[in-house]
């Protein structure tokens, strides 16, 4: 199928697009939604250059899908509309794992555009953690860019997504793959990879209930 994948810049959309390769899919375009005048993205507030670089090493094309809070649904499927048209897509593929509440959202504004939705990573909650595993093992390469104040310490940015990590994780009273916001990450290199991206960790910033790892290229 010719598919459009919405793409956060981190592990679950890295693992779903790499699924969806392997099983024979057609990438057509990341999608990511941004909100209305802001450099930043919705889902982890990167900075649209980090999207922009990771598109450009895996040599798929990138849309931005500008929002507001108030509109969101609505400019999303105005969006997809117009992507759908562009580049005749079949579907859009999701890495949500298994908050129902995100999947029921994403199939019903995915209908509205009448293309399929598409969950490669759907899977129970006790899964997870093996889930991570795969990933660590799978070649890709992440570091962890945000946390919740609530649920893991500032040592844990920056820290690779790697052995010690997975180890370190199970310990923690958090989804060790970090579906409800507990952790979030940013891919730079694996297999589908052209080449790596080259960050610089710049500075931790404090934010209302999260703190974010600031990179540079």
């Amino acid at each position: 199928m010719i598919t459009a994948i919405s793409w956060s810049g981190g592990k679950d959309s890295c693992m779903m697009l790499d699924k969806l390769v392997k099983s024979g899919h057609k990438a057509a375009c990341l999608i990511t939604t941004v909100p209305a005048d802001i450099n930043r993205t919705f889902g982890h507030g990167e900075r649209i250059e980090a999207i922009q670089r990771q598109a450009d090493a895996l040599g798929i094309p990138l849309e931005f899908v500008s929002c507001t809070f108030e509109t969101y649904t609505t400019d999303y499927v105005e969006r997809l509309n117009v992507l759908k048209q562009k580049y005749e897509l079949e579907a859009i593929a999701f890495g949500d794992l298994y908050l129902t509440e995100h999947r029921e959202w994403g199939e019903k504004a995915v209908d509205e555009a009448d293309i399929s939705a598409l969950y490669p990573l759907w899977m129970k909650e006790d899964e997870a953690f093996s889930a991570l595993q795969t990933f660590i093992e799978s070649g890709y390469k992440a570091a962890v860019i945000r946390v919740r104040d609530d649920k893991l310490s500032e040592d844990w940015l920056g820290r690779e997504l790697d052995k010690s990590f997975l180890q370190d994780i199970a310990r923690e009273k958090v989804c060790p793959m970090g579906e409800a916001g507990e952790y979030h990450t940013y891919v730079y290199d694996g297999p589908l990879f052209k080449q790596p991206i080259l960050f610089e960790k710049v500075e931790v910033l404090q934010l209302e209930t999260t703190k974010r790892l600031e990179i540079a290229f």
